[in-house]
């Protein structure tokens, strides 16, 4: 048997090559798709995806004892997605308080169709 020195000590030569994570790939993907449509609203789906990928994909890779590849972008990853969905978050308070600006100025105004005698 033959010895081969790596990164993570001694390893089996028939062990094979370390290799990113997918489910990294795919949270890195979700995460710029959800910051890419964080503007309209739809962002916030694929970031929330995203998150339960960086989750698993955490897990899997301090399981793989140094077979996966990828923590050190879970952080920017995880950064990405939760930008994302704050932007979405602003952006439904902002319709609803526009919302409730427009329902205060209609309340204003009469309620009846001005066919109405009013005495005084």
């Amino acid at each position: 048997m033959v010895e081969v020195r790596g990164v993570f000590g001694v390893r089996h030569p028939d062990d094979p090559e370390p290799v990113e994570s997918t489910k990294v790939v795919a949270a890195r993907l979700l995460a710029g798709v959800g910051v890419a449509l964080s503007l309209f609203v739809g962002g916030a789906v694929p970031a929330v995806i995203a998150l339960m990928l960086a989750r698993q994909a955490e897990a899997d890779i301090r399981a793989s004892e140094g077979f996966l590849l990828g923590g050190s972008r879970l952080a920017s990853i995880r950064r990405q997605a939760w930008t994302a969905i704050g932007i979405a978050s602003a952006v439904v308070v902002a319709a609803l308080l526009v919302w409730v600006v427009s329902l205060a100025r209609e309340a204003g105004g009469a309620t009846y169709d001005g066919g109405v005698a009013v005495s005084g």
